[in-house]
């Protein structure tokens, strides 16, 4: 009986969780087995690697094999674990030595000719391996740019298994092997991919003004005006006028993205992401999900940017409504009977809709055709509470002549916008610095109204009595100050004014029912 040892990784949801590849040689009838409560893709390796082994030159004897993942407790899914369980056969057979692969982990999946294919997955996997101990991390060579990007761990990029093998100490020959790689970038995607000037929009300084505010808040922003208005215009520009992510913020957005497609990423992007799921969406796809596989769905690509939701009664209510929680927390919370995934949900949420469905109503010199119950049911199905919890609401009109287009009229360029929500959102952090909050939006309601930074009786009186009356809920109270101390770093203020109050509170209002 010979035993062999290897060590790979599981991702449950970003969580990395090692997996020690665990193969028993004996004899019997030939064969190879796997165990560990694996999935379909995993099952498959059996045959994946037992082509790769041929392939590299080396043909497995008449015994049984038994492959084990440990833990056997948790679930495993996809490809990756291949090249582990490759190298664990070789080194249960004695052709590479057992101290080769200690504190290594091994990451990829096998073609059957023996080379190794680009894996989804690879930087938080390599993020993972660093923070559980390990020395060195191999991956195939498609990835290497991907995983080096994590600093305190050897980065090792392999072709195929034989060379996997020759790194990991065993004496056989090389061969010359083409490297399995990823398309690369075109310059219609690097060009798709550059932010778009805030200097494009035309007369809509009011609508312009509301989205540097949401900007430099953090604030949700719903839009309701006819089409053509510039409504999508607006939101495409709004990741344009934020500040870079952080560090942070930037690694855990390139962990997503790897996570969920097949990228060369070779630094990581600062700009903040923008996601505009179609209408037909479904739960699963807006908040994540999946029956074996929990996947990061729309919200966690947004975290850190901007999640736009164009024609938003169109979605169905229950997807909608699934975005209450993550606008609350900022984070998703997947339940499944074998496993539990976690994924960041920290975005800014943009709805644009129609006044209608056949969006005229309210248009001058246009001729709506809905009813009125039509018109009512159509703005029904965005929910009371989802709106609640929207800081700025903003109708927008379409821009005409008398509104001042022009090619002289004076525009705001997303470089001068984004100077402004800089300096906003650093006033802001100044002074929730001993806070674990960052920007405005994020600021607990008790803490604005707490002794220190309450607002004298009479520049809250216009929300006082909004509340008094039943106009505003105590949440849309508490969001109508987080707005107003937006407008007043903004304007360099130390306290909201008066003004400042009123103009959150139009802000907060300004969709006519």
């Amino acid at each position: 009986m010979s035993l062999g040892y290897a060590r790979s990784l599981a991702l449950v949801g970003l969580r990395g969780i090692p997996v020690d590849i665990e193969v028993d040689a004996r004899a019997g009838l030939p064969g190879m087995s796997l165990i560990g409560l694996t999935d379909r893709a995993l099952g498959e390796a059996v045959e994946r690697v037992r082509s790769a082994l041929a392939n590299s030159g080396v043909d497995l004897p008449a015994r049984k094999l038994t492959v084990n993942l440990s833990p056997a407790a948790l679930p495993k899914q996809g490809s990756a674990f291949d090249l582990a369980i490759a190298v664990a056969i070789l080194v249960a057979l004695g052709v590479v030595p057992g101290a080769g692969v200690e504190g290594a982990v091994l990451l990829g999946e096998l073609a059957l000719d023996g080379r190794l294919r680009p894996t989804a997955g690879i930087l938080p996997a390599t993020l993972a391996a660093r923070d559980a101990g390990a020395r060195t991390v191999l991956v195939p060579t498609a990835n290497v740019e991907e995983a080096s990007l994590v600093e305190g761990v050897r980065v090792v990029g392999v072709p195929s298994l034989r060379e996997a093998a020759i790194h990991a100490g065993a004496t056989i020959p090389s061969a010359p092997v083409q490297p399995l790689l990823l398309e690369p970038t075109t310059e219609r995607d690097r060009a798709t991919a550059q932010p778009l000037d805030l200097a494009d929009v035309l007369g809509q300084p009011d609508a312009v003004d509301a989205l540097v505010t949401a900007a430099a808040g953090g604030h949700h922003l719903f839009l309701l005006g006819p089409p053509g208005a510039g409504k999508t215009m607006l939101a495409q520009r709004l990741p344009g006028i934020l500040p870079p992510l952080t560090r942070e913020q930037a690694t855990q957005a390139a962990c997503v993205r790897s996570l969920t497609e097949l990228a060369a990423l070779s630094e990581i992007d600062t700009t903040p992401p923008f996601e505009a799921p179609h209408h037909t969406a479904t739960a699963a796809a807006m908040v994540g999900g999946g029956g074996v596989v929990i996947r990061p769905g729309a919200v966690t690509r947004a975290s850190g940017g901007v999640l736009f939701l164009d024609e938003a009664p169109e979605f169905h209510s229950a997807v909608l409504d699934c975005l209450r929680e993550p606008l609350e927390t900022g984070s998703v919370n997947i339940l499944r009977a074998s496993a539990r995934a976690t994924f960041p949900a920290q975005f800014q949420l943009v709805m644009a809709a129609n006044p209608c469905p056949c969006g005229n109503y309210g248009v001058p010199r246009s001729e709506c055709s809905c009813p009125p119950m039509a018109r009512r049911r159509y703005l029904a199905r965005l929910s009371g509470p989802l709106l609640d919890r929207v800081d700025i609401h903003l109708s927008v009109a379409k821009a005409t002549i008398p509104r001042g287009i022009s090619a002289d009229m004076p525009r705001v360029s997303s470089a001068q916008a984004r100077q402004r929500v800089i300096a906003a959102r650093t006033a802001a952090g100044e002074r929730l610095r001993d806070t674990a909050w960052r920007t405005n939006a994020e600021v607990d309601g008790a803490y604005l109204r707490s002794r220190h930074l309450r607002l004298p009786a009479a520049v809250t009186r216009p929300i006082d009595r909004g509340l008094e009356r039943g106009g505003l809920s105590m949440r849309g109270y508490d969001r109508v100050l987080r707005v107003a101390w937006t407008l007043a770093d903004l304007d360099g203020a130390t306290l909201p004014t008066l003004d400042h109050v009123g103009r959150a509170l139009f802000l907060r209002q300004g969709v006519a029912a």
